[in-house]
């Protein structure tokens, strides 16, 4: 078999069988020439970053959108007859719309980068026959590598030697407690990543005792290089809120293009000046096309990107804020997600009841505390913190917080011998010196101790024990997720002559250790809302069934008859198998990345929007290819954040409910001024439209319409973005990601109150040339600019009467409508402003009579929304 740096069950073979395959001599190493011919065949050992775009091509994609496009036009046009202003302020708001989004899609392409940072920079390996450190980049298949506590495994190795190894795979797998490995082979070609202990995996950490294992794969070839794969291919997809504005955008320019010509054709059929039809008509499209959207929807967003922040969620990319009131599905990691990513002891069976936690009375309770705190290789770090296997730190720390300190016992009762942990004995114990003879602490796992032990030690004194339901009751702690150990110990009056494996008989059984690692506080409480909210929680991880389904049924993410599915059965489904179940399973576990992407993709073929929360380098591909990616702040990987659009701060996952709202009050916000834009552009198309049809002559000049469109799509548009969140905002179902940004009776609204404003300013146009006023176009400007504002003010409120969430509720907005009122006064009233703006000064009653043809609007707006309370109207 030739050298290979591809996948193979090299799990499967035997020890001397892969450094056969891989042609490698164990004891001597590599020669320098195999080196050499290696490299050059499978290049170095690093995470390859595949080709990307260049700084300009990522700038120029930005301006590529048909709606920018569209207001690039505009503002070309814009220039052409004069506007320069206006032009200016369109080609502002794109570059400043273009330069957002060129710095989140730099900082998305970051991901791989930071999966890079994971590679160990040196390595010790045996070549020709001698010891060398050499860069981590260096190292190809047939290497045989010696590794001890605190190395970073440099590339997948299989192992041929061990010695008390255990190694942190939480960051590929998922799996929160240190896996114990081995050399022996594994019969199962199919066993998941976290069940192949005689494996080790580049990136992953070595947390205790030493190995020695020869390369089996290196670079792009190892599981992770592997997701460094997956994280280039998942891409990323486009937010509902850009899918709805860009087919928006298209379906708004070609309407109002077949408007302007309608209007213009009409104008010269009654006679206009062509020159005045074309600026008229120019005029409108420009003031149509809503170009503050992107200004209005980039500040919304940044204002609650902000607000978020505040919650402890940092948003990465802007339009995640928005997504977040699409989401259907929350797919969670477990460990450190909804766990607090650290074994605890949570519980103790002794004395025939479980406990919660040591107590430090009766001669019991003192052999259990002292027991774990001297049955232990824990060390202290410079500043007092405890360091060791995560099992051992647990252990320590519940025997110190009742009391027990380990190191106080020490000097009482120094160790003087032991019989290491190994797996094949599945135990360990330690012997101790004390004033009245010698005692032998064991502690490992029940079906190895239980059948060490004559007595059990009750709080009554030692009693025979029954083994059968001892052995029973550790079988009911494991099948509610625990990991379970017992410990036992044995007295001697004098030290024995031989310290071994005779030492663990007879033995007396203190008691069963429940361990682990514990939800959240908060969860429970997150997950409730989530459903309140109509999201559902899934839980996806690389940990053992049982503990997956006890966390789950503690959180409410699953009941009892709930099927957890594991990552072996996943694999044998097809995608459509998959498909058909996924929306009936919440809980998966042992999934390897590749199987994270599957679960997404086959909800999101349900029409699910679906958010991914994790924290490790096996989460990163997923996140990206989730509709919106969470990764922990604290605990999380550098490549789980770069690869997410949201960062939780406080690793809280009650944080992405805070989150959620303020997403959904966002949305609201948008398609609020969606549709004040919509209807009062409308209105002004209206009334250009309908004149000459009804016998008026064209009823604003060029001027009239781009201040319109300056004054009311401006800051009142943008003081939109302050509103607060309407009542019942998190007991509505979330927004369906395929929805029209119309639906809800957006789209009526936007037509009857568009047609509402083109009637009430034709009316004022109609009543003051009827009434011979002089000054008929001032109060036709001046009607449709307050109609609009009055428009405003109304649907501010959503369902709810602008009288019930009161006026002040939002003094940005109720600023800016004042503001907007004092500027159209101005132009009306200052003289050196009514040459520019072709104004004459109203009377008194016709201001008056401007001001109450606007109000119908306010009181039509509200009437609807009473409709709507009342249930005549449904929204």
């Amino acid at each position: 078999m030739e050298p290979t740096n591809q996948s193979a069950d090299w799990h499967v073979m035997g020890a001397a069988e892969v450094c056969a395959a891989l042609e490698v001599n164990p004891r001597r190493g590599l020669t320098d020439s195999a080196v050499v011919q290696r490299r050059a065949a499978y290049g170095d050992n690093t995470i390859q970053e595949q080709h990307r775009r260049s700084l300009l091509r990522l700038l120029l994609s930005q301006f590529t959108d048909f709606m920018i496009v569209v207001l690039i036009v505009a503002a070309i046009i814009a220039g052409a007859v004069g506007e320069i202003v206006d032009s200016i302020a369109i080609i502002v708001i794109v570059l400043l719309n273009g330069l957002i989004g060129f710095v989140q899609d730099y900082r998305a392409e970051q991901a791989i980068t930071a999966l890079r940072r994971l590679a160990a920079p040196t390595a010790r390996v045996r070549r020709n026959g001698r010891l060398h450190t050499v860069a981590s980049g260096e190292l190809v298949p047939g290497d045989v590598v010696l590794l001890e506590t605190g190395n970073i495994v440099p590339a997948d190795l299989r192992l041929l030697e061990v010695v008390q190894l255990l190694i942190n795979e939480a960051s590929l797998t998922g799996e929160s407690v240190s896996v114990e490995k081995n050399a022996d082979s594994i019969a199962e070609a199919q066993a998941s990543l976290g069940e192949r202990r005689n494996m080790l995996y580049k990136g992953t950490i070595v947390t205790q005792g030493r190995g020695v294992g020869v390369v089996t794969a290196t670079g792009m070839a190892t599981e992770l290089g592997k997701i460094a794969s997956l994280l280039e291919e998942a891409g990323d997809g486009r937010t509902p809120l850009q899918q709805r504005l860009t087919l928006f955008g298209r379906r708004l320019a070609l309407a109002i293009l077949a408007v302007c010509v309608v209007i213009f054709a009409a104008g010269l059929f009654r006679g206009a000046p062509v020159m005045l039809m074309f600026l008229t008509a120019v005029s409108l499209a420009v003031a149509a096309i809503p170009e503050a959207l992107p200004a209005v929807v980039t500040v919304t967003l940044a204002f609650g990107a902000r607000n978020m922040v505040r919650r402890n969620a940092l948003v990465r990319r802007l339009p995640a804020v928005e997504s977040l009131g699409s989401v259907t599905y929350i797919c969670s990691d477990k460990t450190g997600t909804l766990t607090e990513n650290s074994m605890c002891l949570e519980g103790v069976f002794a004395a025939g009841a479980m406990h919660k936690k040591l107590s430090s009375h009766g001669e019991l309770w003192r052999h259990l505390g002292i027991g774990l705190a001297l049955n232990n290789e824990v060390v202290l770090d410079g500043g007092g913190a405890p360091m060791g296997d995560p099992t051992e730190v647990a252990l320590y720390q519940a025997a110190r917080e009742a009391g027990f300190d380990k190191e106080a016992l020490e000097r009482e009762r120094p160790r003087i011998g032991e019989v290491p942990f190994d797996s094949g004995r599945m135990r360990m114990t330690t012997l101790h010196d004390s004033d009245d003879g010698v005692v032998a602490y064991v502690k490992g796992a029940p079906e190895r101790v239980i059948p060490l032990c004559e007595h059990v030690l009750t709080e009554q004194g030692i009693t025979p024990l029954d083994r059968q339901e001892w052995q029973r009751q550790a079988m009911v702690l494991a099948e509610q997720g625990y990991r379970v150990l017992a410990i036992a110990y044995r007295h001697w009056r004098e030290a024995p002559e031989d310290v071994g494996e005779q030492l663990e008989q007879n033995l007396t059984l203190l008691g069963l250790l429940a361990l682990i690692d514990p939800p959240r506080a908060e969860v429970a409480d997150a997950v409730a809302l989530c459903r309140q909210a109509g999201i559902i929680p899934v839980m996806i991880t690389g940990d053992h069934p049982a503990t997956a389904r006890a966390i789950a049924m503690r959180l409410g993410i699953c009941g009892a008859d709930d099927t957890v599915l594991i990552g072996a059965d996943l694999a044998a489904m097809s995608d459509e198998q998959l498909a058909a179940q996924v929306e009936a399973l919440k809980v998966y576990a042992r999934v390897d990345p590749a199987q994270k992407i599957r679960i997404v993709t086959a909800l999101q073929q349900h029409g699910h929007f679906v958010a991914m929360t994790g924290d490790g380098v096996n989460d990163a591909p997923a996140l990206k290819r989730a509709d919106i990616g969470v990764a922990m702040g604290r605990i999380g990987t550098d490549v789980a954040r770069e690869a997410s659009q949201l960062v939780l701060l406080d690793d809280n996952f009650a944080t992405i409910v805070a989150a959620v709202r303020e997403g959904r009050r966002i949305f609201d916000n948008i398609r609020k001024f969606i549709k004040y834009v919509m209807a009062g552009n409308s209105g002004e198309i209206w009334t250009l439209f309908l004149a000459p049809f009804l016998g008026m002559p064209i009823p604003l000049q060029p001027i009239h319409i781009l201040w319109i469109n300056l004054v009311t799509d401006g800051l009142p548009g943008l003081a939109l973005t302050a509103e607060p969140a309407e009542r019942g905002l998190m007991r509505r179902p979330p927004q369906p990601p395929g929805e029209s940004i119309f639906a809800h009776g957006m789209w009526q609204h936007m037509v009857w109150v568009g047609l509402l404003i083109g009637a009430v300013t034709l009316f004022t146009q109609a009543w003051a040339l009827r009434s011979e006023t002089v000054h008929w176009q001032t109060m036709t400007f001046t009607t449709l600019t307050l109609a609009q504002l009055a428009q405003i003010m109304a649907i501010r409120a959503g369902r709810e009467s602008l009288f019930t969430v009161g006026l002040f509720s939002n003094l940005p907005l109720l600023g800016a409508v004042i503001l907007t009122m004092l500027l159209q006064l101005a132009v009306i009233y200052v003289p050196f402003l009514q040459p520019i703006f072709k104004t004459e000064a109203l009377a008194a009653p016709d201001l008056a009579f401007c001001f109450a043809m606007a109000g119908t609007v306010f009181i039509a707006v509200e009437a609807e929304k009473w409709l709507v309370r009342r249930g005549y109207i449904y929204r």
